[in-house]
């Protein structure tokens, strides 16, 4: 099967194919904070997850791949959740944006994603962060083996 990108994967199997994947390579840089920092404003603990920040990275990557370009500030609702008020109604509060920041940048490291500058984007107006030619090529890499593996498992 030929031609296979992120688009055509579904998404929890991508996600969790692209952190292994970062996992195994052993190259992500990842801070000293990730067993005792929360996620979100709207979360009472951290996550119970070891790998989560993998987890993180891979779905940072996935939904750049998607868009042309990605603000921290977009990633930050996207990761976001509803909080708990008690009694009063719940509402939205958007993740930290730390933890986007530094994901963002790890994978800037790896030369997964690149900044823009302002003027790049025709329409946009802002800098943001988008996929690099070389991060395309691994994420379509990856989805080609989640596919592979997909169909081996529906084979057994």
């Amino acid at each position: 099967m030929g031609g296979v990108t992120v688009r055509d994967v579904d998404a929890q199997k991508f996600i969790i194919a692209y952190a292994d994947f970062l996992k195994r390579q052993g190259k992500l840089q990842i801070p000293g904070w990730v067993d005792t920092v929360k996620t979100s404003h709207s979360n009472e603990l951290p996550p119970q997850s070891p790998d989560w920040f993998y987890v993180r990275a891979a779905a940072v990557a996935r939904h750049i791949y998607l868009r042309k370009s990605v603000g921290i500030g977009r990633l930050r609702k996207v990761h976001g959740s509803t909080k708990n008020r008690g009694s009063r109604p719940s509402h939205h509060v958007d993740a930290s944006g730390s933890v986007d920041r530094k994901v963002v940048q790890a994978l800037e490291k790896l030369g997964i994603v690149e900044k823009l500058e302002d003027d790049e984007e025709a329409g946009s107006g802002k800098g943001g962060r988008r996929i690099t030619q070389a991060g395309q090529r691994d994420l379509d890499r990856i989805a080609q083996t989640a596919v592979e593996g997909d169909e081996e498992s529906d084979d057994e």
